[in-house]
């Protein structure tokens, strides 16, 4: 079953092209987070969760928390404009000037956008629902967005691999501390956005995220940019994934595609 979604195609200032999505995608995007210059929209906080009505998050058996099983982003605004939340990157004089290109051209090369992965950490804060599959040497998440890509987090202590590069999701390791599971990826190419508005990463980037879950029905995940190449320092942000009521859909981004023809920009 599939509904009309905005795909957060970048051709549109406010209102993203039309697509087919499926049924368990978020509800559609406010028009005050388009690609318009962000000093004009209305800075909004990402959506803390309230806690204490749901159940305390279950564990495994040996202990961990269990993240297991389907979760929605509840992310949209981070997908598509991190500056409309208050984030200020700090930007280096080439990652600034990558990142007003892109506003300027409307976001028109968003490589999401023609239906390529959006990379990490925006697996997670596109409007698509992910799946959990955890072991205690392995985690994979399943996305039912981003050409329905997939992850692995390697859990059994090994090191970065020397040939991991050039990679749209990069390579992940990751280790716990306490009740948070940290992964630290690396070995990105430089073609995916963090967002739609176009913020840039060089392949240098790291990204570490901090993934707790609150309690039955709330996640966190913490995300740490650091990339030399186009930032003065390291930078974050947080986004609060929900407990998926329903199961991920099968959703082919090229299917029926009728809008990349249209991105244009200026």
């Amino acid at each position: 079953m599939k509904r009309i979604f905005p795909l957060l195609l970048a051709s549109l200032p406010a209102a993203f092209a039309q697509t087919a999505a499926p049924s368990s995608a978020e509800p559609p995007l406010h028009p005050s987070f388009g690609l318009q210059d962000p000093s004009v929209l209305q800075k909004t906080p990402a959506n803390k969760p309230v806690l204490g009505k749901a159940g305390p998050a279950p564990r495994l058996a040996d202990g961990k928390p269990d993240l297991t099983g389907p979760w929605e982003p509840n992310a949209i605004r981070e997908n598509v404009n991190l500056k409309a939340t208050g984030i200020e990157p700090p930007f280096t004089p080439q990652g600034e000037t990558l990142y007003k290109a892109r506003l300027a051209d409307l976001g028109k090369d968003d490589p999401e956008a023609r239906c390529l992965p959006p990379g990490v950490p925006r697996l997670n804060t596109t409007p698509y629902p992910f799946r959990f599959v955890q072991t205690p040497t392995y985690i994979a998440i399943l996305y039912e967005g981003g050409t329905h890509t997939w992850r692995q987090i390697f859990m059994d202590g090994r090191k970065p691999s020397q040939f991991a590069d050039d990679l749209w999701n990069g390579e992940s390791i990751g280790h716990w501390e306490g009740d948070t599971l940290v992964v630290e990826t690396t070995g990105f190419n430089e073609k995916t956005w963090i967002d739609a508005a176009g913020v840039p990463h060089s392949t240098h980037l790291k990204v570490t995220e901090r993934f707790r879950r609150l309690d039955a029905d709330n996640m966190e995940i913490v995300n740490i940019i650091e990339d030399p190449v186009m930032y003065t320092k390291p930078w974050s942000f947080t986004i609060y994934p929900k407990r998926l009521k329903g199961e991920l859909l099968e959703y082919i981004c090229n299917e029926n595609e009728k809008d990349v023809k249209h991105l244009q920009g200026k």
